[in-house]
């Protein structure tokens, strides 16, 4: 039995009917079937890749990315995942288009979607905005698929947002799940989500908060550990608890990134702006205080500095179970002596760890082409059979 089939026989056991034609704003909307589906289609579609089998659905199609945010992991695998499945790939830069001379969200939503089947919003900087554009975007595309405007209603993919990165903490535990042998070997794991220094400020909190909004769906010990001060959402606090509480896991926060550390399976630091401050940053944005926003950096920077020692050391590290935790990270991380003075992980640490990173960031583009996949094919599990059992070359030579 092939891994594909394997797989597909797992998917046949979940329920996963609601997922065809719908959107992923973020993981905790999601069932644990639904989540699970995901990591199966991600997973089957890098088998048949890697038997180089065409894992084409589409025949023509696109899929619009819009990123308000610079990326590069995340920008190439949405376009990786959208060419996986058949899909050429449209960038919308705002500062090309009509946007910069005034149009309206709704009326871009729907002059870029006439042929499109998928959209990704990457729109993570200000807090109350990121999630509010996407929304905002969706729902007028619901309307232009209501009045007649589109043939069909595009799906989002959040690429990120100011709440969540689903896209990403999804590829971070399916590494971890690869890891460790299987989701069923997740429960008990303890997971340290820790604040890092940074030289620099103004960082998404969506990293942390998708990490602690989806490990704890699966029975893991998550701590979160941060300086006082640099507090994340409470509502995702709230919503890791829960989790945790369904599913016999843990969730608890402290002030020291040593104790987050003792005894840890996995470490993520990483650096991120105080929810506080960010809201007063979106303020200022919004009342185009330039002056305000120059002096919050220099107040955020200074506040950053009081923590340096806020840090992956390798003497952090021999804290870890038996010296040795997964290390992970989103990337790019601020590497101590490489690309600054110092900053959130020894070089040391980083480059006993690139490899095992790389293939962290690696199962993304099958994240986002799984998420895809399960919103555009009203019979998933048929649809990758028939892609096996066509068994067309993705390359002949």
């Amino acid at each position: 039995m092939s891994k594909t089939e394997t797989l597909v026989q797992r998917l046949e056991r979940l329920k996963i009917n609601s997922m065809y034609k719908s959107d992923f704003y973020w993981t905790w909307d999601k069932t644990a079937d639904e989540l699970e589906a995901v990591f199966a289609v991600a997973d089957a579609l890098r088998d048949l890749r890697e038997r180089n089998l065409s894992t084409k659905i589409f025949d023509s199609g696109l899929g619009i990315s819009i990123f308000r945010d610079n990326s590069t992991r995340t920008r190439f695998s949405f376009a990786s995942a959208c060419n996986l499945l058949g899909l050429d790939v449209k960038d919308l830069d705002e500062k090309t288009s009509q946007i910069a001379h005034g149009e309206t969200v709704r009326e871009t939503a729907n002059m870029v979607s006439f042929m499109a089947d998928v959209i990704g919003i990457r729109d993570d900087m200000f807090i109350e905005e990121g999630h509010k554009y996407q929304k905002t975007f969706m729902d007028a595309l619901d309307e232009g698929y209501a009045k007649g405007i589109l043939e069909q209603r595009p799906t989002l993919v959040n690429l990120q947002c100011d709440v969540d990165h689903p896209t990403q903490s999804m590829a971070d535990l399916l590494h971890v799940i690869h890891h460790f042998g299987g989701v069923e070997n997740l429960k008990g794991k303890k997971v340290a989500m820790t604040w890092a220094y940074s030289p620099s400020y103004g960082k998404p909190l969506s990293v942390p908060q998708g990490v602690i909004g989806l490990f704890t769906r699966f029975g893991m010990d998550v701590t979160l550990a941060h300086p006082e001060g640099y507090e994340v959402m409470p509502e995702i606090e709230e919503t890791a608890k829960k989790n945790a509480q369904a599913s016999g896991g843990a969730f608890r926060k402290v002030n020291s990134m040593t104790e987050a550390f003792q005894d840890a399976d996995i470490v993520y630091p990483k650096s991120w702006a105080p929810f506080q401050a960010m809201e007063r940053r979106t303020a200022l944005y919004r009342a185009g205080d330039k002056a305000g926003i120059d002096a919050l950096e220099q107040e955020l920077l200074a506040q950053n500095a009081r923590h340096k020692d806020w840090t992956c050391s390798e003497d952090m590290m021999k804290g870890t179970r038996d010296g040795r935790a997964l290390y992970l990270h989103c990337l790019p991380a601020d590497i101590s002596g490489v690309s600054c003075k110092e900053g959130e992980v020894d070089a040391s640490v980083f480059d006993r760890y690139m490899v095992p990173l790389y293939k962290q960031a690696s199962f993304k583009p099958y994240i986002i082409a799984a998420m895809i996949f399960l919103s555009k094919v009203k019979d998933p599990v048929s649809a990758l059979r028939a892609l096996e059992r066509r068994g067309a070359l993705r390359k002949v030579f």
